[in-house]
């Protein structure tokens, strides 16, 4: 399950919903916090190797993305840091909506992520990458479920990314809120360190693959796997909440 979460992650996001479930499967009498903690350790290593791989054919605006991977790690160290203190049932509850939301404004905009026109690094566009990274960083720290989608469609409609560039960046930012999520939970004492580096190894021969795809066949595939994750996103989340 690391492997295929590996490669749906490394083209549009997404993998949480498939290794999750199947370390809650394989350890369901393990702590909560372990599991997802650990999650997020045998992910890391496949994100940043499909940032590594996008980044061979892709030039990134780098002063926006580095606001973005600052203002993330810093929003999910807080964001796991309040995991504790606050409940994430509102969170849960709401998740399919917005999923929602997403899914029908990147539907009814065929042209949204087709061509890569970044905005200039103004003081407007470097504010608007804080709060994006500080936002998602948090709501990945806290809670987790649809950050990548989260983040490819912001980088796409708010920076005028297309949906290759944009999934690169992604990766990137997605590692940083990861990390701090696993620093924080580990000085909590909450990972399975020699499970998550061997579902790592999994994890970034997957992202090879999907990366690959992502490479080969550009922004248009890139779009489709975006909306066919989110859809199943929003039925997972759904499900989750209500039923």
């Amino acid at each position: 399950m690391a492997f295929f979460a590996g490669l749906v992650d490394a083209v549009a996001g997404g993998g949480g919903l498939i290794q999750v479930p199947a370390l809650f499967a394989a350890y369901p009498d393990a702590p909560p916090a372990t599991l997802l903690s650990t999650n997020k350790l045998a992910s890391v290593g496949g994100t940043l190797n499909a940032a590594r791989k996008f980044l061979r054919h892709v030039d990134l605006p780098w002063t926006l993305v580095g606001v973005a991977i600052a203002a993330a790690f810093v929003g999910s160290l807080i964001g796991a840091n309040a995991v504790s203190h606050f409940p994430a049932e509102p969170l849960r509850k709401a998740l399919p909506f917005v999923l929602v939301f997403l899914l029908i404004y990147t539907w009814f905009q065929p042209t949204l992520g087709d061509a890569h026109a970044p905005k200039a690094p103004s003081h407007y566009q470097k504010f608007k990458a804080l709060l994006l990274g500080l936002v998602i960083g948090f709501y990945d720290g806290f809670f987790g479920p649809g950050t990548g989608s989260f983040l490819l469609f912001g980088f796409v409609r708010f920076f005028g990314f297309d949906f290759l560039h944009a999934s690169a960046a992604t990766k990137l930012v997605n590692a940083a809120t990861n990390l701090a999520a696993i620093l924080m939970l580990a000085s909590l004492g909450q990972i399975n360190w020699l499970l998550g580096f061997v579902m790592m190894i999994a994890n970034i021969a997957g992202s090879q693959f999907g990366s690959r795809l992502a490479i080969k066949y550009g922004s248009s595939f890139v779009r489709k796997a975006f909306l066919l994750i989110v859809s199943v996103l929003i039925l997972k989340s759904a499900w989750n909440a209500y039923f």
